[in-house]
């Protein structure tokens, strides 16, 4: 018999946070994975830092002024303990819908008052943890709440379809950490996304730009999770005129999106908040592998050399 791939439903979230709310968002997360499950989707994917929000203030006010500092010390608060009961819920929810997760949180570490990681928390159909990536280097003002994690979290997932990666925002661009994870074979890719990043950077831009040439390289499907920017958290940052105009125009816009392995995108854009779905045959990816397999026989092992440092002397363990 030989060895043919599966084919497969991926869905990617667009949606936004109840801003800072750990309990109801967790609940949010809940009921999305319940309809992914009802389409019959292998996989869901959700944005950056989903649960319970990503700091976005940091872009358009003061980092330190009180405003931010309030908001930061309530990202802490609703911050995700791994494993912990918000965690159950999530865990609970993939297994009654039978399905794969990745969810992306704002981690805070068990015991402590101040440390936090951006992570994507993978969770298997029976409702096992799987592992987590912690973002390797928090970008921009990121660093003021979020510190970076390490190569112990930088590997791949089994799930039931097949070997799954996942990096963050920025960090899909980062070729060492995609060949990292491509040497260990994926067949899907989650990338997970803000609602928005600066009034600099076009998301809408970006994410094609990188993560299709992602595909390529990676030789995989990519799947495109991304936030949602809401009247209310646009409230809650209290901004300046000019930077309220900037998000108004950026109000309920989402970018998520499935990639195939030769970079061609395989969904349509969906306006406000919902899902994005695409039914993928694993074997599309044998033929991109064929004409270059970065890791195999399109490598030169004599020429390059690539280490990875997986030990964290002195870091409590990983899940």
């Amino acid at each position: 018999m030989s060895d043919v791939l599966p084919r497969i439903k991926l869905a990617a979230v667009q949606a936004a946070s109840v801003h800072l709310d750990r309990q109801a968002t967790v609940a949010k997360a809940c009921a999305l994975i319940a309809q992914a499950g009802a389409l019959g989707a292998d996989l869901i994917a959700f944005p950056e830092g989903f649960i319970p929000a990503h700091p976005c203030w940091f872009t358009v006010r003061p980092a330190t002024d009180k405003v931010s500092l309030a908001l930061s010390a309530r990202l802490f608060q609703n911050a995700v303990v791994i494993p912990s009961p918000a965690t159950d819920e999530l865990a609970q929810a993939c297994r009654d819908a039978g399905i794969t997760a990745v969810v992306g949180v704002c981690e805070k570490r068990a015991d402590t008052t101040g440390t936090m990681h951006n992570t994507q928390l993978v969770i298997g159909p029976q409702g096992q943890l799987l592992g987590k990536h912690q973002k390797l280097m928090p970008t921009l003002a990121e660093k003021l709440v979020h510190t970076g994690g390490w190569g112990d979290t930088l590997r791949t997932f089994e799930a039931p379809f097949g070997r799954l990666s996942a990096l963050v925002c920025g960090e899909n661009g980062n070729p060492l950490a995609a060949y990292h994870l491509l040497s260990q074979y994926p067949v899907v890719h989650v990338a997970s996304w803000p609602a928005f990043v600066s009034p600099t950077v076009s998301l809408r831009e970006v994410i094609p730009v990188i993560t299709r040439g992602l595909a390529v390289s990676m030789g995989c499907f990519v799947v495109n999770s991304t936030g949602v920017l809401t009247e209310e958290m646009i409230d809650a940052y209290e901004a300046g005129e000019a930077e309220r105009a900037f998000m108004a125009a950026l109000l309920g816009q989402g970018h998520a999106s499935v990639i195939g392995p030769s970079g061609q995108v395989l969904t349509a854009p969906l306006q406000g908040e919902g899902l994005v779905c695409a039914e993928v045959d694993l074997n599309d990816i044998l033929t991109r592998k064929i004409a270059m397999d970065f890791a195999g026989h399109y490598n030169r092992a004599d020429v390059f050399e690539f280490r990875v440092r997986t030990e964290v002397p002195g870091h409590p363990s990983q899940l």
